[in-house]
């Protein structure tokens, strides 16, 4: 692995470089993002994806907009780039929290080229923020895999995940494969049962392809196999992230992840949600009922990408005149939940537990 993260500044070239996920496995190319309108294309049209690191980019997207700024009204500037921001996703809750926080540290009194050298900053201190997270997030979901490891007399730990919570969702490590990737690197016997995840398959052409890279066995699945699996006692325990969780713990997470959750439930086996505070959302009890469901383009679900002949394809899988309803994510309610593994341990998918690991977040 080349480099391990997702998301750099490059100084020679004085802007943003990332790896660009609509192409992957096919190809590993750069996006390189120089301006606000290029940090919201990244983000819209899922170059970015994975809520630590649209908050990361949208950080970077901030400075941006303020370093290519040339009028006298810099807080309004930066007002605006940050409502243009937050319209490009509506569901992962880091967008909104990063944009936020990135407009606090921009200060009246002093110049613009300090304001813009504190939004540099403000991108590069949530990007260590979130690789901090996730290697705390891993050690605490290790000792989970450990504990079942004991009783596993040798044998692989069997890991059902959703989607992509990988360091292409993140900066490093990821959230719900930061885990298992310690766990690997710790000699545990492990092998990922990967969701495919439509219509995106970020399940197949993402979560594949790091854990490739690590070295990690796996094997791809069609998402409705992990039922069965279960059923069958070939899982020993589903690990997810998330984009957005509530006080209460329900979880919004990649379309697929509540019915896996129920699939869990019913065959007694845990099911666990790995997320850095950046992802709660202190504001909200309800998940089913507030939490906003992002409603994409029908092409994502009428047309696939594949490899013919050594080239990359489009192809149409179905009448082009049938409607199409393509909903990003689903919510996960926290009964669902056996635990959320956060940067300060795992805690229950309760109100009282969750304010317990985040006790300054009571009176918000």
């Amino acid at each position: 692995m080349e480099n391990p993260q997702t998301i750099w500044f490059n100084h020679q070239k004085q802007l943003v470089e990332t790896i660009d996920q609509r192409k992957l496995p096919f190809q590993n190319l750069i996006f390189e993002i120089s301006t606000l309108e290029e940090a919201e294309y990244a983000i819209s049209q899922m170059v970015v994806r994975g809520a630590p690191l649209i908050g990361v980019t949208a950080a970077y997207g901030m400075f941006l907009a303020a370093r290519n700024y040339s009028g006298n009204n810099l807080q309004l500037e930066m007002k605006l780039s940050a409502e243009k921001l937050k319209s490009t996703r509506p569901t992962a809750v880091n967008l909104a929290f990063a944009v936020d926080e990135a407009l606090s540290v921009i200060l009246d009194q002093i110049s613009a080229s300090e304001n813009v050298k504190n939004l540099f900053d403000y991108a590069e201190n949530l990007k260590q923020r979130e690789i901090d997270f996730s290697k705390n997030i891993g050690k605490h979901g290790l000792e989970i895999i450990k504990a079942i490891s004991k009783s596993k007399n040798g044998e692989p730990v069997q890991i059902l995940t959703h989607c992509n919570g990988g360091r292409l969702a993140c900066v490093e490590l990821g959230t719900a494969t930061a885990p298992i990737y310690l766990a690997h690197e710790a000699g545990i016997p492990v092998h990922i049962w990967v969701d495919e995840t439509r219509p995106r398959n970020q399940g197949a052409r993402l979560t594949a392809w790091e854990l490739g890279q690590a070295g990690i066995p796996h094997t791809i699945i069609p998402d409705n196999t992990g039922g069965h699996l279960m059923q069958h006692k070939m899982v020993d325990m589903a690990i997810v992230g998330s984009d957005r969780t509530t006080l209460n713990g329900d979880v919004a997470n990649k379309i697929g992840t509540y019915l896996k959750a129920l699939a869990a439930a019913d065959n007694g086996i845990p099911f666990y949600v790995a997320l850095p505070s950046t992802t709660f959302d202190w504001a909200l009890n309800d998940g089913i009922a507030e939490i906003p469901i992002e409603q994409r383009n029908a092409n994502e679900v009428s047309l696939m990408e594949g490899m013919l002949n050594g080239e990359v394809h489009e192809f149409r899988i179905f009448p082009e005149k049938s409607a199409v309803a393509n909903y990003g994510f689903d919510v996960t309610p926290a009964r669902l939940v056996t635990g959320l593994i956060t940067e300060r341990g795992v805690c229950k998918a309760t109100r009282e537990s969750i304010l317990s690991m985040f006790p300054e977040k009571a009176n918000l």
